[in-house]
């Protein structure tokens, strides 16, 4: 037994030892959480029991599960492997070649169209989009075919996949027949790694009658004898337009203006087009053509009597004194239908343009800033006395008037808060020493309002004595009023409203603690508290004030 290991011997009774040294007969906790990882103790050791069952579970091929269950990956570390198919195709897309044939009914010169197409296969969702490149006067509505949309494949409900496409193949569409003649690298390369085998590369066939044209063009001459002809125009002239900028002076008139322009004269056929440019509230209509595209005479008051000027435009049997390039420079005024137009500016393609046949140089822009109009200041109408001064004063800012603007933050910040002062009316006459009121004082929109305490036997009757409004301080500017404010109240200040005159002679509770958390603002000077005269140090004034 000596030269045997205890750890080999079977755990049966008989077979166990005990450990002098050890005092703990627990089972030992040997791991340790943190962040939801299992962290082994340090310096523990294990017991045989540990040992043996460690051995068994290790023999047995399995891992023991830890007690909060398994552990979690970290997403950071997973392979693409496992990322979502919308994460490992997103923007990954097929492109393929192709070319259909498309018969022509009822035509002498072409009996078949070859038309060349692009086929989009999107790897995210599985679907296919066919779009045809546009040829420069085809006279054939190109571009779109087929919208982006899962294509069905047969009458079974399956549809088109990736697989299905290839070099070399047919797939019929919307009963149109598309050969596959080619693809990119991209989608060569895609194709390959998947195990699918490629074949070469092939030539998209020609049109035959886009070969029968350029023989045709190739030997037609289309050389002419005069700059003059129309062909030769269309040849050489097309698409190349002259601009000038140009501004309309009608200050001389009355309400008139200078307004600029762009027009553009056509080299194809001698015509020419105005385009007025707007600008930020100019009060016109956004139209941007002054005048359409046109061929403009000279002079169009020179026209023979009995032509309908009133219902016709002139045509080339009426005149033959039409505007032309040459009539056109920098700095040059034209009359235009009896309309004045300073060229002051070109672009650069007309620039190069009269360099090169005419042989102008001198292309300096003419300065046409004027001084901006000094507008006289909008003199505000007096206050006629109808409703309040606020609501008179926006009939003066627009057409339709808008309720006068409030202070949002200020009245959210001061609703329900109500400053109250007791008062007395400053009068001459007996009966009204013993009339008493409340004058509240509203903190979210500075406005007053005033309540009589009623008196029995008084023969007065209590209640509302004025309606909460703002109330202007005596002898101010009807048109710019000064209100009464907060620092206006204090211990024996004078409030006229309604043609009288209040003394204030007390205040309650809430509006000193107000007044005192805020004694920076206010003056207040002391107030009367059960016939007593209480100083308040919020701020020294100079009113002394004596009980009564």
């Amino acid at each position: 037994m000596s030269g045997l290991n205890r750890l080999q011997l079977p755990f049966l009774p008989g077979f166990s030892f005990k450990e002098p040294n050890e005092t703990k007969f627990n089972c030992p906790q040997t791991l340790t959480y943190k962040s939801g990882c299992a962290i082994p103790v340090p310096n523990h050791v294990m017991s045989p029991l540990e040992h043996l069952q460690l051995e068994s579970q290790l023999g047995e091929g399995k891992v023991p599960y830890l007690t909060y269950g398994k552990q979690k990956k970290d997403p950071s570390n997973c392979q693409p492997s496992t990322l979502p198919n919308y994460v490992i195709y997103d923007k990954k897309v097929l492109k393929f070649d192709a070319y259909f044939k498309e018969n022509i009914q009822n035509s002498v010169l072409e009996k078949c169209r070859i038309r060349h197409v692009h086929i989009y296969y999107y790897l995210i969702d599985d679907t296919i989009s066919i779009s045809e490149p546009v040829m420069e006067n085809s006279g054939i509505p190109q571009g779109k075919l087929v919208t982006r949309q899962k294509l069905p494949k047969n009458c079974e409900g399956e549809f088109f996949f990736w697989k299905d496409l290839n070099i070399g193949t047919d797939i019929i569409i919307y009963g149109r027949t598309y050969h596959i003649v080619d693809c990119d690298n991209w989608s060569r390369e895609y194709l390959v790694s998947q195990g699918i085998y490629v074949p070469p590369s092939k030539q998209l066939p020609a049109d035959p009658y886009l070969k029968k044209r350029q023989k045709v063009l190739k030997h037609h001459n289309f050389t002419t004898s005069s700059t003059e002809d129309k062909l030769w125009k269309l040849l050489n002239l097309d698409r190349q337009v002259l601009r000038f900028y140009c501004v309309w002076e009608n200050r001389d008139k009355m309400f008139g203006e200078l307004r600029s322009f762009i027009l553009q004269f056509y080299l194809v056929d001698d015509t020419m087009e105005i385009r007025e440019v707007h600008k930020l509230n100019d009060g016109r209509d956004p139209y941007p053509l002054f005048l359409h595209r046109q061929k403009v005479p000279k002079d169009r008051s020179n026209i023979p009597s009995l032509f309908p000027i009133a219902s016709m435009e002139p045509s080339e049997t009426e005149t033959d004194n039409w505007f032309n390039d040459s009539d056109f420079a920098v700095g040059k005024t034209i009359q235009i239908y009896g309309r004045n137009f300073l060229l002051y500016d070109c672009d650069e393609f007309t620039k190069n343009y009269y360099k090169a046949k005419f042989g102008i140089e001198d292309f300096h822009p003419i300065d046409i800033k004027t001084e901006p109009v000094t507008l006289k200041k909008i003199e505000t109408p007096p206050y006629n006395g109808f409703g309040s001064l606020e609501d008179s004063l926006q009939s003066c800012f627009s057409l339709v008037p808008q309720p006068p603007k409030k202070n949002i933050v200020k009245m959210l910040l001061n609703d329900g808060k109500v400053l109250r002062f007791e008062a007395v009316l400053n009068s001459v006459w007996p009966i009204d020493q013993s009339r008493k009121f409340i004058i509240s004082y509203h903190l979210a929109d500075d406005t007053i309002s005033i309540y009589e305490r009623p008196i029995r036997n008084s023969g007065l009757l209590g209640g509302k004595f004025l309606r909460r409004m703002q109330i202007a301080k005596p002898n101010s500017n009807p048109n710019s009023p000064e209100y009464y404010s907060i620092q206006d109240f204090h211990l024996g200040a004078s409030v006229s409203a309604a043609g009288r005159q209040f003394i204030i002679t007390k205040a309650d509770d809430l509006t000193l603690k107000y007044l005192e958390e805020h004694e920076q603002k206010f003056k207040v000077n002391g107030v009367y508290s059960d016939g007593q005269t209480q100083k308040k140090d919020i701020q020294c004034g100079t009113d002394e004030v004596t009980s009564p």
